[in-house]
């Protein structure tokens, strides 16, 4: 199958996986590194690390690069965020799987109450929602254990990490850790500056220390000026601060009052040495968000506000875990303008004997890099373009010859709600990457009209890790906002409209398929004999959000609801009758309609 070209728009198919080179930044090793007092400073290249002996080496999967996690015991399944696990679910099993338990989620929202992946430690799942709530649930049976609530709604995906009998979590503004046992509370300190931060994500764990970043965001300002990310590592004992990483300056581009950026959604990952790795989010103002002013002035129009790369914004970025120090970076889009930041997990494997990192966001890209140089390896594209990924470069150097008029309406692929919006999987030769292909449209420097989720399409994209090559590519009727997730043979995932879904690693042919009682925004956990997923949005009359547990053997009659376009309907121009409407803040797996 090769490239075709259908109104302008590009399909990334088998084969094709480079990208043009303008818009693609290069490598810089600790140039620009943020000091703990906040300042940009210089240091000298740090010389890379001698190989680890074998006997530090990631463990080998079933195949090279593979590192199988024994247990779901990390937000995405183990330190390296390759969300494959040990299971006995295969396809020669999956046959088997009935619903074992399932639990309500509680309270509703504009944007549902639930997006995130649970771990499961000791034979308990954890899990948060998005009132920043954490319960315990006993794994086996679904019975609730404790529930913690925090009544702090935020746009997800959140989730916890679980460590020697400890809850590390997040509200919208603090970190906080639990007791494992009982729910209680045994510190909680804030880590936003002010009421236009927030926090998303599940932290990271490693060697006694938790990684949580700000995100110059929440459920009440968004991109309303003066947010900067900040990652901060801090005592897992007593959350005191060990070190900052400032995701972007202080002066934040030269305009406190209108600019921020930067952020994680998902947990670092960390290599055998401890160095940890991580995706940063986006800069702002961009076409679209809600302090860009419809203007056509050339002075604010394509982030006239923030000139020059924006660094440390649409980055992957390796940190030294004992100072937080900058190793290297590689940013994919400088100065982006249409929010496709690099919004998942730094997933690390290791192909051909040597360690790299995998990286892919809303900008419908995936890179490789060499995780002790930082040199870029290969670049693929996936998913749907029609011709803007190199506005980003042209707005940089002010160039409104190379641009779309600035008062004009034109169609965006992939649109703010597309790329790789959810984590991906590796069975450690092939990279899984959920696409989203949803239209945008720009209008006057504002973007948003005709992005309804319900209408969107999507696909697995199947990656060769050795050599950035598109190896399959399996469409769907809705998006794939469920991630990935692999056990053995088959890589998992959930659609917009309540489908679970389990294609073969090898073909991408459908190997099993289940409705859920609502249409969800939630990923899929494999455990042992188990696959945990949720439905999340119950919009139609019968169905109900709930988690739900499918289990080898397990027979209880699966919870059925209306499902399809219809479930999920609201933001169409016509809303198709029963639907309930789903208004500005819709949360799709973390990320929000605006």
């Amino acid at each position: 199958m090769s490239d075709r070209e259908i109104s302008g728009r590009r399909r990334s198919t088998p084969g094709r996986r480079r990208l043009a080179a303008a818009g693609i930044a290069g490598i810089a090793v600790a140039a620009g590194v943020f000091t703990g007092a906040g300042q940009i400073g210089t240091a000298q290249a740090a010389p890379p690390p001698p190989p680890p002996p074998p006997s530090q080496l990631p463990p080998a999967g079933p195949s090279p690069g593979g590192q199988i996690a024994r247990d779901w015991t990390q937000p995405n399944a183990n330190l390296a965020g390759t969300r494959d696990v040990q299971s006995r679910i295969n396809s020669g099993s999956v046959s088997r799987l009935g619903l074992a338990w399932s639990v309500p989620i509680p309270g509703s929202g504009e944007f549902g109450n639930y997006a995130t992946s649970p771990v499961i430690v000791g034979g308990v799942a954890y899990e948060q929602n998005l009132m920043s709530d954490v319960q315990a649930v006993d794994f086996r049976t679904g019975r609730v254990l404790w529930t913690h609530p925090f009544n702090s709604p935020n746009g997800g995906p959140d989730g916890v990490n679980v460590q020697a009998g400890v809850v590390y979590g997040a509200t919208n503004d603090s970190a906080f850790a639990l007791d494992a046992r009982t729910g209680a509370t045994l510190w909680i300190r804030r880590l936003t500056r002010n009421d236009h931060e927030g926090i998303d994500m599940a932290p990271g764990f490693n060697d006694n220390t938790v990684y949580v970043s700000t995100v110059p965001v929440n459920t009440s300002a968004f991109y309303a000026g003066n947010g900067q990310a900040i990652l901060w590592a801090m005592d897992a004992r007593t959350g005191a601060t060990k070190w900052q990483f400032r995701e972007v300056g202080d002066d934040l581009f030269g305009n406190t009052a209108v600019n921020s950026g930067g952020g994680q959604w998902q947990a670092p990952t960390f290599d055998a040495q401890g160095n940890l790795y991580l995706e940063v989010g986006n800069p702002a103002p961009f076409v679209g968000s809600s302090t860009t002013v419809s203007t056509t002035s050339p002075d604010l129009a394509f982030g006239g506000s923030r000139p020059g790369p924006n660094l440390y914004t649409n980055s992957v970025v390796k940190l030294d875990a004992r100072t937080g120090g900058l190793i290297w970076y590689d940013q994919l889009t400088p100065h982006d303008v249409y929010d496709h930041d690099l919004n998942n997990q730094a997933m690390l494997m290791n192909v051909g004997g040597r360690e790299i990192v995998i990286s892919a966001g809303k900008a419908g890209i995936a890179i490789a890099n060499d995780a002790q140089t930082g040199r870029r390896l290969w670049t693929t594209p996936f998913g749907e373009h029609n011709g803007h990924d190199d506005d980003n470069i042209a707005a940089m150097n002010r160039d409104f010859s190379r641009l779309p008029d600035p008062a004009s309406t034109y169609a965006l692929f992939p649109g703010v709600l597309g790329g790789a919006e959810t984590p991906y999987a590796t069975d450690g030769r092939l990279i899984f990457i959920p696409a989203n292909d949803l239209e945008g449209l720009v209008t006057a420097q504002l973007e948003g009209a005709g992005e309804d989720p319900a209408v969107g399409t999507g696909e697995m994209v199947a990656i060769d890790a050795a050599t950035g090559s598109i190896v399959w590519d399996h469409r769907f009727a809705h998006s794939p906002y469920g991630g990935a997730t692999v056990s053995n043979d088959l890589v998992w995932t959930t659609t917009f409209d309540g489908q679970l879904i389990a294609l073969d690693t090898r073909t991408g042919n459908v190997v099993y398929q289940s409705t859920l009682p609502a249409g969800t925004n939630a990923p899929v956990v494999v455990e042992d004999d188990t696959v945990l997923t949720a439905s999340t949005i119950a919009t139609l009359p019968g169905q109900t959000a709930q988690i739900l547990a499918y289990r080898l053997g397990a027979d209880a009659p699966p919870p059925r609801g209306p499902a399809g376009p219809a479930a999920v309907s609201g933001l169409l121009p016509s809303p198709i009758p029963g639907a309930q409407p789903l208004p500005q803040g819709f949360n799709l797996g973390g990320w929000t309609v605006r």
